[in-house]
């Protein structure tokens, strides 16, 4: 197969990041805005972001689909890609959150000033908060615990899928285990387990004039980047000391 330039790669990580935060956050949407009508629970949004990821790895395939910086980071500490790109890559995926999240907002705009006509109160549909408020350590450890998790995860999926030949099996693996970490971890900081997925619609809401007064505090913005990164780079390092070594030692 063809190698692709740069610029297509990085598109590539556009469209996918913006596959899963128009899907992710719209879930969130639903539920805020609709929820107590329709019956919408927290298993619908997990069951829904879970979709989203499946859906954003589709749309992001030509490029490996990472849509997170975390992912991103993780494999090229571990060697399997190339630092050059690390922050290309990064800023794609982010913009494809922002651009995601300004379709969630279009779309849903009538029924949001219905419901939060000054835009004080629900920048939670598009980025996260933590549940334990004034400190940053709880949030930040949950961020590290989940992204490890997720890391370990897509890269199992991966050496599983290439031993048995089932590469279109990883998509829907890496889906169901975000939908569990956010059912099993999830409530802590709104499991972000990604940078860019946090960050960009966390900008959009701010350029589009919510005011919720924590909107920007310093930590609650660096807990779903630094968390990830951190917890990205712990995970793919433990499978391969671990699981990864195994599957070598079988070769």
């Amino acid at each position: 197969m063809k190698e692709l330039s740069l610029g297509k790669e990085l598109i590539s990580e556009f469209m996918g990041t913006m596959v899963l935060i128009l899907f992710g956050t719209g879930t969130v949407a639903m539920t805020v805005l609709f929820g107590e009508g329709l019956g919408i629970t927290w298993t619908n949004i997990t069951i829904g972001w879970g979709l989203a990821v499946l859906l954003g790895v589709m749309a992001g395939l030509p490029s490996g689909a990472h849509i997170n910086p975390a992912v991103t980071f993780g494999l090229a500490v571990t060697g399997r890609f190339p630092w050059r790109k690390v922050i290309p890559f990064s800023l794609a995926q982010t913009a494809g959150a922002f651009v995601g999240a300004a379709i969630v907002f279009i779309d849903f705009k009538a029924k949001w000033l219905m419901v939060d006509p000054n835009l004080a109160s629900t920048a939670g549909i598009f980025c996260t908060f933590p549940a334990i408020p004034d400190t940053f350590l709880p949030g930040f450890i949950d961020q590290i615990i989940g992204t490890a998790i997720l890391l370990f995860g897509i890269l199992a999926a991966g050496d599983f899928a290439a031993k048995n030949n089932v590469g279109w099996t990883v998509p829907f693996i890496v889906a169901l285990l975000v939908t569990v970490i956010g059912m099993a971890l999830g409530a802590m900081n709104g499991y972000a387990i990604n940078p860019a997925r946090d960050f960009g619609p966390r900008m959009f809401a701010l350029v589009s004039g919510f005011t919720q007064g924590n909107l920007m505090d310093l930590s609650i913005v660096l807990t779903p980047i630094l968390g990830p990164l951190v917890g990205g780079a712990v995970g793919a390092l433990v499978y391969d000391m671990t699981t990864g070594a195994v599957h070598k030692a079988q070769e």
